[in-house]
């Protein structure tokens, strides 16, 4: 059965300045700071937290809705996802916006300087779940414009559908009701373990009332692996070693990505957390979001190898 998949659709924008940022930036001058930094090395990948999960479930066999907002500079992109087979009947395009982006510059000592442009992604709320015809149990939140997250998620339980709750980089948006709501009645509540610290704090609300409020937490852990909280039962979820690590960007929404499809085939959340923790590590053995190729025999081989037998 299809999975609704809710989130932004962004193009990342990762360049290098083989230099440091510290040689050229004179910390008496911030005030009237002017630089420009030479970068003749620049990659573009597709991204966007909403299409890397549903990329990531197509290749997997599963049919993810995806639910978005782009903007009148998306026909590359739209190519792209259509080469995979990603469908965006319900991605909708709007001729007076550009697609979210981020630029990236990068320095030899890592350091990073970031700018977003939202685009498209804050009038996310018009692509609305109300329009989605197609069956469906499952449709995550994943993080999107402020209002696209709440509505969507309000929409979703309203609609008796099973709910992942994911706010991510979201949260700082997020006033104290608004994540409370996000928790209340979800069927998945997931974060990593610096969010759920911050939701914590913002809610005032202890892990166990939270835990309550929902039917199991998930937080990851990197590469610790994750912590599954139903109720007063913790379970860790065990990690899952890379063969090498490239790239881990977007290792997220693979974990998700896993996850979901666990859920849509009638796992319990441990058994569908595992998925998302293979499907996670071999995403960084990949450069970009979208750079594992995976089908789901080669999904079902590394759970076999990490821990000794397939997925049902």
């Amino acid at each position: 059965m299809p999975i609704l998949v809710s989130g932004s659709i962004a193009v990342d924008h990762i360049m290098v300045f083989r230099d440091r940022f510290k040689n050229h930036i004179q910390p008496d001058k911030i005030h009237v700071l002017n630089v420009a930094f030479h970068v003749p090395e620049m990659r573009k990948t597709w991204g966007g937290c909403g299409a890397n999960i549903a990329f990531h479930l197509k290749r997997l066999g599963e049919e993810p809705l995806l639910l978005a907002a782009v903007g009148s500079d998306f026909e590359d992109y739209a190519a792209y996802l259509d080469g995979h087979g990603v469908g965006r009947d319900h991605v909708l395009e709007l001729a007076d916006s550009f697609t979210a982006s981020c630029f990236i510059t990068t320095d030899l000592d890592d350091n990073q300087i970031t700018a977003f442009h939202p685009g498209a992604m804050d009038r996310a709320h018009e692509a609305k779940v109300g329009s989605v015809d197609d069956a469906y149990e499952w449709g995550i939140v994943s993080p999107n414009g402020k209002e696209a997250m709440i509505r969507n998620a309000r929409d979703l339980k309203a609609l008796g559908k099973r709910t992942v709750v994911d706010p991510g980089q979201g949260i700082p948006i997020l006033e104290p009701d608004e994540l409370t709501e996000f928790v209340e009645g979800a069927a998945l509540f997931i974060v990593n373990d610096y969010e759920w610290s911050l939701v914590q704090s913002k809610t005032g609300l202890g892990e166990a009332e939270l835990a309550s409020r929902c039917g199991a937490v998930i937080v990851t852990l990197g590469e610790k692996g994750a912590l599954l909280i139903e109720g007063e039962r913790r379970t860790e979820i065990p990690p899952v070693a890379a063969e090498r690590v490239l790239d881990p960007t977007g290792a997220g929404d693979a974990f998700r990505a896993g996850l979901l499809l666990g859920c849509a085939r009638g796992l319990d959340f441990e058994a569908s957390a595992r998925i998302g923790a293979v499907l996670g590590s071999m995403k960084v053995e990949h450069k970009g979001p979208q750079g594992l190729l995976a089908d789901l025999a080669t999904l079902q081989e590394r759970h076999e190898a990490s821990f000794g037998a397939p997925f049902e």
